[in-house]
């Protein structure tokens, strides 16, 4: 397989090798003359965006600034809008649906990089792909990583953070918040993920804004 094969497949990949630089460099001159054209040039930005994306509805409006990966991997339907500063990393496909809006600063990550420092400073990268149903509304700042499926008529509100100790990830970080807050420990054979939606939807009225916060784009795949 060559290394866009892989990346394609959502394997471990080179992105320095077998055309990929340039694809990327490709992308970003499509992005870099978006950015530039004057906000009542609609039908060129229009036109720029057919270009790049893998596919397109009839009616779309993405404002500046935008940035992508490759391009050729997004698919957005009918009536999608974009505010400002977003973001599409779509070193695998990335599916969009009919009537999805995003507020500003919205990222959707379909790359990523090995978790442990070893693999990681190999220079190899991965993806997942990331799908988005129809009529869904993203608040701003909210980041969907690799892998993540948002259903229809889904809702995310503006995102806020709190601190992640060293070496924590997010699905830690939530654990570990919602544990702080209640003495639970898993059960047999209970993953970390499922410990986390079970004790989400035990305390469906949480308070802890700690919590609340880093829910809506960590473990959005598994309450929509």
């Amino acid at each position: 397989m060559t290394q866009k094969e892989r990346m394609l497949a959502g394997l471990p990949y080179k992105a320095w090798m077998d055309g990929l630089p340039e694809e990327r460099a490709r992308a970003q001159r499509a992005c870099w003359e978006f950015n530039r054209l004057p906000p009542d040039a609609r039908a060129e930005r229009t036109a720029l965006l057919r270009g790049l994306f893998g596919r397109t509805g009839e009616h779309l409006h993405i404002e500046e600034p935008f940035h992508c990966d490759l391009g050729y991997n997004i698919e957005v339907g009918e009536w999608f809008y974009a505010n400002y500063n977003c973001v599409i990393l779509d070193v695998c496909r990335v599916t969009i649906g009919d009537n999805v809006m995003f507020a500003p600063n919205v990222a959707i990550y379909a790359a990523g990089h090995p978790v442990h420092p070893a693999a990681r400073n190999s220079g190899y990268e991965y993806g997942q792909p990331v799908a988005i149903g129809n009529n869904v509304w993203l608040g701003g700042n909210t980041v969907v990583t690799p892998g993540v499926t948002i259903g229809d008529n889904v809702v995310v509100g503006a995102v806020s953070y709190t601190h992640l100790r060293a070496h924590e990830t997010g699905r830690n970080l939530v654990c570990r918040l919602l544990l702080e807050k209640k003495n639970t420990h898993r059960r047999a054979h209970e993953t970390r993920h499922e410990l986390v939606c079970r004790l989400l939807l035990e305390k469906k009225n949480n308070k802890d804004k700690r919590v609340s916060a880093c829910v809506n784009t960590i473990v959005i795949r598994s309450v929509t």
